[in-house]
């Protein structure tokens, strides 16, 4: 996994700066970019999730998305080691420059899209198959923490060193050494394969269940349903007897036994007639988690509003230190070194939930404090006569922006694996390779969201346009922070109505060490 996400943190990091310096796009157009890319990487593991539940199993699904993964790199490498396949280098996208050919973008995106793909089989399918590695809770505990802690030290890792290689070296020496990881990390991975569990094909789909629950409730809507758990139908290798729910309670038919339901022997007669009790309680167990699941993408929105445009903050802002040392644009690292850390060391004593709610509250402060920067950098910025100069530098220096990084880093120290934990253990046991990667869904949705959002401030507003010493970002920002805060308020509301499934609102879905 580590070499992975070294992998993946040095080609995704500064891609907004690669974009704007080889391919001579303009700045939001970059952005919008680097957010459709984002997106595909985050909403993608969902696939491998269902995938790896339904039919190939993780290992399978980890093995081919790293190899596609690196295909994708290899690609990249070669759009900058062929002349042909960039336009000619100018400065920052200006329209003097030479936009890139329907054959260049083309390639691109495809190098774009191999890499993306690989992305998704790999981040949240190596969680649960982790986790299966181990028996007792806090075993897995541990390997929960661990797991984040790798996964965002390695990303920090190869941002910072990767990102600094390019800024100072060459984008074809980042990409080879993202490259040579991405092999590393596979190869290792391959090696261990016989010390591993859990590593078989799976036997169907579960996702199969769900529906076939949706279809025979929805035939039987009419049968009058007994209280007496006798008269529905439960697995016979269950241990322990399910008494239907009356939440939902129309989708109880589906495991009510009607005549010609069942044979001769007690078995199904068709899965098309007749579930589990089991089978209705995991969809209803989906259906209470999807209110709590919605909170989730306007966070994520506002974490992927600040990822995009911090980067063209910082490119328009004092980025040295010293006389020789120029930071790289990607100053997202101070929150990416801070995640690991919090991630690790601030479960304390509280429930998933309520991890999830202080990430809120901090994430609404990240984008109060990045209002206020950005509207201190434009004052400087107009008080030094800089509107209408396309390369102008605002002198103000890029630590200006440390404030919000550290509060995006503990707010999400606290929010993500608070989601994590409480995914895995909320879902239906055959969905547990599914549920880490539902996080990644609405994160991944939420960049598609900054893009619409950032399409409607530009058609409705002048706050944002290609030059943002022109504009009023810091208004994006707060328009982010009312979002936020609203939907904290939806948040904080339906997580008081929520009761947990396994836990009885004990803290952690795997117990903390």
């Amino acid at each position: 996994m580590g070499g992975l996400s070294l992998a993946s943190g040095g080609w995704t990091s500064n891609l907004i700066v690669f974009l704007i310096n080889e391919f001579n796009m303009k700045n939001i157009a970059a952005a919008k970019v680097f957010n459709v890319v984002s997106g595909l990487t985050t909403i993608l593991p969902i696939v491998g999730g269902i995938i790896s539940d339904s039919y190939l199993g993780c290992f399978t699904v980890i093995s081919i998305s790293s190899f596609i993964s690196a295909l994708g790199i290899l690609l990249l490498l070669l759009t900058i080691t062929i002349d042909a396949l960039r336009p000619q280098a100018c400065g920052d996208g200006s329209n003097l420059c030479t936009s890139p050919s329907t054959n260049q973008y083309v390639f691109l995106y495809v190098s774009l899209a191999l890499a993306s793909i690989g992305i998704e089989g790999t981040r949240f399918t190596i969680a649960p198959m982790g986790v299966k590695q181990f028996d007792k809770p806090k075993h897995q505990a541990m390997f929960f923490d661990w797991y984040i802690f790798i996964c965002y030290f390695c990303w920090a890792l190869g941002t910072a060193f990767i990102v600094y290689v390019e800024d100072n070296i060459s984008w074809a020496w980042d990409l080879g050494i993202s490259l040579a990881c991405n092999i590393l990390g596979l190869a290792i991975f391959l090696a261990g394969k016989r010390f591993y569990r859990h590593v078989k094909e799976q036997g169907g789909s579960p996702f199969v269940n769900l529906a076939c629950v949706v279809v025979v409730a929805t035939q039987k809507w009419r049968v009058p349903l007994s209280e007496q758990t006798q008269h529905y139908y439960h697995d016979p290798s269950d241990k322990t007897t399910l008494v239907p729910t009356k939440f939902f309670k129309f989708l109880n038919c589906a495991a009510f036994i009607t005549e010609g339901d069942t044979k001769p022997d007690g078995s199904i007669s068709s899965p098309w007639r007749l579930c589990t009790v089991q089978q209705v309680e995991d969809l209803k167990g989906l259906i209470k988690l999807f209110p709590l699941w919605a909170s989730g993408l306007l966070i994520s929105t506002q974490l992927v509003m600040q990822l995009s445009l911090l980067t063209l903050q910082a490119l328009k802002m004092d980025r040295h230190m010293g006389p020789h040392f120029e930071i790289p644009a990607a100053i997202s690292i101070i929150d990416r070194i801070l995640n690991p850390f919090l991630a690790k060391y601030t479960t304390f004593s509280l429930t998933p939930l309520q991890r999830v709610g202080i990430g809120h509250a901090l994430t609404i402060s990240c984008m109060a404090v990045s209002a206020l920067v950005e509207s201190r950098r434009l004052r400087v910025a107009r008080s030094h006569h800089l509107q209408g100069q396309k390369d102008a530098i605002v002198p103000m220096s890029v630590f200006w922006l440390l404030p919000q990084l550290a509060l995006n880093g503990i707010g999400e120290g606290f929010h993500f694996p608070g989601h994590i934990a409480f995914y895995y253990q909320e879902f239906p046991t055959s969905l547990k390779n599914t549920s880490t990667a539902m996080v990644s869904l609405f994160i991944g949705i939420a960049f598609y969201l900054g893009n619409v959002l950032i399409d409607v401030v530009q058609r409705e507003t002048g706050w944002l346009p290609d030059n943002i010493n022109d504009g009023r970002m810091d208004n994006v920002f707060w328009l982010c922070c009312t979002l936020g805060s609203i939907n904290f308020i939806y948040f904080l509301l339906v997580a008081s109505f929520y009761k947990y499934k396994n836990m009885d609102n004990k803290p952690n879905v795997v117990p903390s060490k």
